[in-house]
Protein backbone atom coordinates (compact mmCIF):
# COMPACT_ATOMS: atom_id res chain seq x y z
CA UNK A 1 0.00 0.00 0.00
CA UNK A 2 1.44 3.36 -1.05
CA UNK A 3 0.19 6.78 -0.04
CA UNK A 4 1.39 10.02 -1.62
CA UNK A 5 1.27 13.04 0.69
CA UNK A 6 0.99 16.19 -1.43
CA UNK A 7 -0.61 18.41 1.20
CA UNK A 8 -0.76 18.96 4.97
CA UNK A 9 2.69 17.40 5.40
CA UNK A 10 4.72 18.12 8.52
CA UNK A 11 7.52 16.04 10.04
CA UNK A 12 5.34 15.38 13.09
CA UNK A 13 2.36 14.28 10.98
CA UNK A 14 4.44 12.01 8.78
CA UNK A 15 6.04 10.45 11.85
CA UNK A 16 2.60 9.85 13.34
CA UNK A 17 1.34 8.22 10.14
CA UNK A 18 4.37 5.94 9.84
CA UNK A 19 4.05 4.87 13.47
CA UNK A 20 0.30 4.31 13.23
CA UNK A 21 0.42 2.48 9.87
CA UNK A 22 3.78 0.64 9.73
CA UNK A 23 2.77 -1.48 6.73
CA UNK A 24 2.00 1.54 4.55
CA UNK A 25 4.59 3.36 2.45
CA UNK A 26 4.28 7.14 2.67
CA UNK A 27 5.99 9.41 0.15
CA UNK A 28 5.81 13.18 0.03
CA UNK A 29 5.45 15.07 -3.24
CA UNK A 30 5.90 18.83 -3.08
CA UNK A 31 6.17 19.64 -6.79
CA UNK A 32 4.15 18.76 -9.87
CA UNK A 33 6.98 16.62 -11.25
CA UNK A 34 7.29 14.72 -7.97
CA UNK A 35 3.56 14.08 -7.93
CA UNK A 36 3.52 12.77 -11.50
CA UNK A 37 6.40 10.44 -10.67
CA UNK A 38 5.18 9.15 -7.32
CA UNK A 39 1.48 8.84 -8.12
CA UNK A 40 2.11 6.14 -10.73
CA UNK A 41 1.96 3.19 -8.31
CA UNK A 42 0.10 4.91 -5.47
CA UNK A 43 -3.19 3.71 -4.02
CA UNK A 44 -4.00 6.92 -2.12
CA UNK A 45 -3.37 10.63 -2.59
CA UNK A 46 -3.67 13.28 0.10
CA UNK A 47 -3.99 16.40 -2.02
CA UNK A 48 -5.99 17.51 -5.04
CA UNK A 49 -4.28 16.38 -8.27
CA UNK A 50 -3.91 18.30 -11.48
CA UNK A 51 -5.27 16.53 -14.58
CA UNK A 52 -1.73 15.55 -15.58
CA UNK A 53 -1.02 14.04 -12.16
CA UNK A 54 -4.30 12.14 -12.18
CA UNK A 55 -3.62 10.73 -15.64
CA UNK A 56 -0.20 9.53 -14.45
CA UNK A 57 -1.79 7.28 -11.81
CA UNK A 58 -2.13 3.60 -12.66
CA UNK A 59 -3.84 2.25 -9.55
CA UNK A 60 -5.19 5.18 -7.58
CA UNK A 61 -8.30 4.27 -5.59
CA UNK A 62 -8.91 7.16 -3.21
CA UNK A 63 -8.18 10.88 -3.06
CA UNK A 64 -8.48 12.82 0.19
CA UNK A 65 -8.96 16.48 -0.65
CA UNK A 66 -7.05 18.55 1.93
CA UNK A 67 -9.85 21.12 2.01
CA UNK A 68 -13.60 21.31 1.75
CA UNK A 69 -14.46 22.89 -1.60
CA UNK A 70 -14.17 20.68 -4.68
CA UNK A 71 -15.79 23.16 -7.06
CA UNK A 72 -13.33 22.39 -9.86
CA UNK A 73 -14.44 18.77 -10.10
CA UNK A 74 -17.08 19.37 -12.79
CA UNK A 75 -14.32 20.66 -15.08
CA UNK A 76 -12.19 17.56 -14.43
CA UNK A 77 -13.87 14.83 -16.51
CA UNK A 78 -11.16 12.20 -16.00
CA UNK A 79 -11.67 12.23 -12.25
CA UNK A 80 -15.39 12.92 -12.48
CA UNK A 81 -16.00 9.82 -14.59
CA UNK A 82 -13.59 7.56 -12.72
CA UNK A 83 -14.23 5.08 -9.91
CA UNK A 84 -11.75 6.87 -7.67
CA UNK A 85 -13.42 7.85 -4.39
CA UNK A 86 -13.09 11.51 -3.40
CA UNK A 87 -13.42 12.58 0.21
CA UNK A 88 -12.97 16.01 1.73
CA UNK A 89 -12.12 17.54 5.10
CA UNK A 90 -15.51 18.77 6.14
CA UNK A 91 -15.86 20.29 9.59
CA UNK A 92 -12.65 21.79 11.03
CA UNK A 93 -12.97 24.96 8.97
CA UNK A 94 -16.46 25.85 10.20
CA UNK A 95 -15.67 27.40 13.59
CA UNK A 96 -12.87 29.75 12.46
CA UNK A 97 -14.79 30.77 9.35
CA UNK A 98 -17.85 31.58 11.44
CA UNK A 99 -15.67 33.55 13.88
CA UNK A 100 -14.26 35.48 10.92
CA UNK A 101 -17.72 36.24 9.51
CA UNK A 102 -18.94 37.54 12.86
CA UNK A 103 -15.72 39.50 13.28
CA UNK A 104 -16.31 41.22 9.96
CA UNK A 105 -19.86 42.03 11.04
CA UNK A 106 -18.78 43.59 14.33
CA UNK A 107 -16.09 45.59 12.55
CA UNK A 108 -18.60 46.91 10.01
CA UNK A 109 -21.23 47.64 12.65
CA UNK A 110 -18.79 49.60 14.82
CA UNK A 111 -16.65 51.17 12.06
CA UNK A 112 -13.45 49.86 13.60
CA UNK A 113 -11.55 50.38 10.34
CA UNK A 114 -12.11 54.13 10.75
CA UNK A 115 -11.41 53.91 14.47
CA UNK A 116 -8.00 52.36 13.77
CA UNK A 117 -7.24 55.18 11.33
CA UNK A 118 -8.17 57.70 14.01
CA UNK A 119 -5.92 55.87 16.45
CA UNK A 120 -2.97 56.03 14.05
CA UNK A 121 -3.60 59.74 13.56
CA UNK A 122 -3.89 60.32 17.35
CA UNK A 123 -7.37 61.71 16.70
CA UNK A 124 -10.16 61.58 19.34
CA UNK A 125 -13.19 61.60 17.03
CA UNK A 126 -16.07 60.61 19.31
CA UNK A 127 -18.60 62.68 17.41
CA UNK A 128 -17.71 61.02 14.12
CA UNK A 129 -19.40 57.75 15.05
CA UNK A 130 -22.66 58.97 16.55
CA UNK A 131 -25.22 57.72 15.46
CA UNK A 132 -23.56 55.64 12.73
CA UNK A 133 -22.94 52.46 14.69
CA UNK A 134 -25.55 49.71 14.53
CA UNK A 135 -26.49 46.92 16.94
CA UNK A 136 -26.55 43.28 15.95
CA UNK A 137 -29.18 42.37 18.54
CA UNK A 138 -32.65 42.49 17.05
CA UNK A 139 -31.44 42.51 13.46
CA UNK A 140 -32.15 39.79 10.92
CA UNK A 141 -29.54 37.53 9.41
CA UNK A 142 -30.16 35.51 6.24
CA UNK A 143 -27.75 32.67 5.48
CA UNK A 144 -27.34 31.06 2.08
CA UNK A 145 -26.59 27.37 2.86
CA UNK A 146 -26.92 25.85 6.30
CA UNK A 147 -24.06 23.39 6.17
CA UNK A 148 -21.27 23.29 8.73
CA UNK A 149 -20.22 26.89 8.13
CA UNK A 150 -23.73 28.28 7.90
CA UNK A 151 -24.82 26.58 11.12
CA UNK A 152 -21.70 27.76 12.94
CA UNK A 153 -22.50 31.33 11.84
CA UNK A 154 -26.12 30.86 12.91
CA UNK A 155 -25.15 29.73 16.40
CA UNK A 156 -22.94 32.76 16.89
CA UNK A 157 -25.50 35.18 15.46
CA UNK A 158 -28.17 33.70 17.73
CA UNK A 159 -25.88 34.38 20.66
CA UNK A 160 -25.79 38.04 19.62
CA UNK A 161 -29.57 38.17 19.79
CA UNK A 162 -30.15 38.15 16.04
CA UNK A 163 -33.10 36.51 14.28
CA UNK A 164 -31.62 33.95 11.91
CA UNK A 165 -33.23 32.63 8.73
CA UNK A 166 -31.67 30.38 6.15
CA UNK A 167 -32.03 28.75 2.76
CA UNK A 168 -30.79 25.24 2.10
CA UNK A 169 -31.57 22.33 -0.20
CA UNK A 170 -32.07 20.06 2.82
CA UNK A 171 -34.83 20.49 5.43
CA UNK A 172 -33.23 21.84 8.60
CA UNK A 173 -34.57 22.42 12.09
CA UNK A 174 -32.36 23.92 14.79
CA UNK A 175 -32.99 26.14 17.80
CA UNK A 176 -30.71 28.83 16.38
CA UNK A 177 -32.74 29.10 13.17
CA UNK A 178 -36.07 30.89 13.28
CA UNK A 179 -37.01 29.45 9.88
CA UNK A 180 -35.19 27.48 7.19
CA UNK A 181 -36.56 27.57 3.65
CA UNK A 182 -35.90 25.82 0.38
CA UNK A 183 -33.96 27.49 -2.47
CA UNK A 184 -37.23 28.69 -4.05
CA UNK A 185 -37.47 31.29 -1.24
CA UNK A 186 -33.99 32.75 -1.70
CA UNK A 187 -35.39 36.06 -2.98
CA UNK A 188 -37.52 36.35 0.16
CA UNK A 189 -34.52 35.58 2.36
CA UNK A 190 -32.46 38.31 0.72
CA UNK A 191 -35.31 40.79 1.07
CA UNK A 192 -35.65 40.37 4.85
CA UNK A 193 -31.94 40.32 5.68
CA UNK A 194 -30.16 43.09 7.50
CA UNK A 195 -27.10 40.88 7.23
CA UNK A 196 -26.91 38.49 4.26
CA UNK A 197 -24.22 35.81 4.64
CA UNK A 198 -23.03 33.52 1.84
CA UNK A 199 -21.64 30.19 3.05
CA UNK A 200 -22.65 28.01 0.07
CA UNK A 201 -20.25 25.83 -1.92
CA UNK A 202 -19.56 26.83 -5.50
CA UNK A 203 -21.59 24.57 -7.79
CA UNK A 204 -23.33 24.91 -11.13
CA UNK A 205 -26.42 25.99 -9.19
CA UNK A 206 -24.78 28.57 -6.93
CA UNK A 207 -22.30 30.17 -9.34
CA UNK A 208 -23.56 33.66 -10.12
CA UNK A 209 -26.78 33.03 -8.19
CA UNK A 210 -26.48 36.29 -6.22
CA UNK A 211 -26.73 38.35 -9.37
CA UNK A 212 -27.54 42.01 -9.92
CA UNK A 213 -31.28 41.39 -9.66
CA UNK A 214 -30.94 39.65 -6.32
CA UNK A 215 -28.52 42.24 -4.98
CA UNK A 216 -31.22 44.75 -5.87
CA UNK A 217 -33.56 42.93 -3.47
CA UNK A 218 -31.42 43.80 -0.45
CA UNK A 219 -32.81 46.30 2.02
CA UNK A 220 -31.54 49.85 2.02
CA UNK A 221 -28.61 49.76 4.44
CA UNK A 222 -28.15 45.98 4.43
CA UNK A 223 -24.76 44.29 4.82
CA UNK A 224 -23.26 41.39 2.84
CA UNK A 225 -20.70 38.85 4.09
CA UNK A 226 -19.16 36.23 1.75
CA UNK A 227 -16.85 33.57 3.18
CA UNK A 228 -17.28 30.54 0.89
CA UNK A 229 -16.65 31.32 -2.79
CA UNK A 230 -16.43 34.65 -4.57
CA UNK A 231 -17.97 33.53 -7.86
CA UNK A 232 -21.36 33.14 -6.19
CA UNK A 233 -21.92 36.91 -6.09
CA UNK A 234 -21.90 39.55 -8.83
CA UNK A 235 -18.99 41.73 -7.71
CA UNK A 236 -19.81 44.58 -10.09
CA UNK A 237 -23.32 44.83 -8.70
CA UNK A 238 -21.96 44.65 -5.15
CA UNK A 239 -19.51 47.46 -5.93
CA UNK A 240 -22.33 49.63 -7.30
CA UNK A 241 -24.42 49.01 -4.18
CA UNK A 242 -21.52 49.85 -1.87
CA UNK A 243 -20.59 52.99 -3.78
CA UNK A 244 -24.14 54.28 -3.73
CA UNK A 245 -24.53 53.53 -0.02
CA UNK A 246 -27.60 51.38 -0.63
CA UNK A 247 -25.51 48.51 0.75
CA UNK A 248 -24.07 49.81 4.02
CA UNK A 249 -21.07 47.53 4.07
CA UNK A 250 -19.64 44.19 3.05
CA UNK A 251 -17.00 41.69 4.10
CA UNK A 252 -15.32 39.41 1.56
CA UNK A 253 -12.92 36.64 2.50
CA UNK A 254 -13.16 35.36 -1.06
CA UNK A 255 -13.28 36.99 -4.49
CA UNK A 256 -14.09 35.80 -7.99
CA UNK A 257 -10.41 36.06 -9.00
CA UNK A 258 -7.77 35.14 -6.45
CA UNK A 259 -5.36 36.67 -5.72
CA UNK A 260 -7.46 39.81 -6.14
CA UNK A 261 -5.77 41.96 -8.83
CA UNK A 262 -4.13 45.09 -7.47
CA UNK A 263 -6.23 47.26 -9.79
CA UNK A 264 -9.57 45.85 -8.63
CA UNK A 265 -11.97 48.59 -7.50
CA UNK A 266 -12.84 46.42 -4.51
CA UNK A 267 -9.64 47.48 -2.76
CA UNK A 268 -10.63 51.14 -2.53
CA UNK A 269 -14.15 50.85 -1.10
CA UNK A 270 -14.19 52.33 2.37
CA UNK A 271 -17.23 50.31 3.43
CA UNK A 272 -15.70 46.96 2.42
CA UNK A 273 -13.43 44.65 4.41
CA UNK A 274 -11.30 42.29 2.33
CA UNK A 275 -9.34 39.36 3.74
CA UNK A 276 -7.26 37.09 1.45
CA UNK A 277 -9.17 33.79 1.78
CA UNK A 278 -7.74 33.18 5.25
CA UNK A 279 -10.82 32.87 7.44
CA UNK A 280 -10.15 29.22 8.32
CA UNK A 281 -6.39 29.38 8.80
CA UNK A 282 -5.97 28.33 12.42
CA UNK A 283 -3.66 25.62 13.79
CA UNK A 284 -6.73 23.78 15.05
CA UNK A 285 -8.19 23.69 11.55
CA UNK A 286 -5.01 22.26 10.00
CA UNK A 287 -4.73 19.62 12.71
CA UNK A 288 -8.40 18.75 12.27
CA UNK A 289 -7.86 18.11 8.57
CA UNK A 290 -4.89 15.87 9.29
CA UNK A 291 -6.91 13.85 11.78
CA UNK A 292 -9.71 13.36 9.24
CA UNK A 293 -7.21 11.91 6.78
CA UNK A 294 -5.71 9.66 9.45
CA UNK A 295 -9.14 8.33 10.42
CA UNK A 296 -10.13 7.81 6.78
CA UNK A 297 -6.90 5.95 6.13
CA UNK A 298 -7.66 3.67 9.07
CA UNK A 299 -11.12 3.08 7.60
CA UNK A 300 -9.68 2.45 4.13
CA UNK A 301 -7.31 -0.20 5.45
CA UNK A 302 -10.10 -1.78 7.53
CA UNK A 303 -12.54 -1.71 4.59
CA UNK A 304 -14.94 0.53 6.55
CA UNK A 305 -17.03 3.40 5.13
CA UNK A 306 -15.19 6.70 4.69
CA UNK A 307 -16.01 9.95 6.41
CA UNK A 308 -17.14 12.78 4.12
CA UNK A 309 -17.48 11.12 0.72
CA UNK A 310 -18.10 13.78 -1.94
CA UNK A 311 -20.76 13.62 -4.62
CA UNK A 312 -18.45 14.33 -7.55
CA UNK A 313 -21.28 15.24 -9.91
CA UNK A 314 -22.95 17.56 -7.44
CA UNK A 315 -19.61 19.25 -6.75
CA UNK A 316 -19.59 18.96 -2.95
Amino acid sequence: MKVVIASLATDEFLGDLRTSFPDVTFETADTEDERKLRIKDADVLLGFPSPDVFRAADQLRWIQSPGTGINGILDFPDLLNSDVVLTNCRGPHAAPMADHAIGMMVNLAHHTREIFEDQKAHRWNAGGYNPRMVELAGSTMGILALGDIGMAVARRAHGFGMEVYGVDKQPISAPEIKEAWGPERLDELIGISDWFVVTAPLTAETEGSIDRRRIGLLKQGAYVIVVSRGKIIDEDALIDGLRSGRIAGAGLDVTAVEPLPSDSPLWDLQNLIISPHVSAMTPEMWDGRRQIFKENLRRFLANEPFLYVCDKRAGY
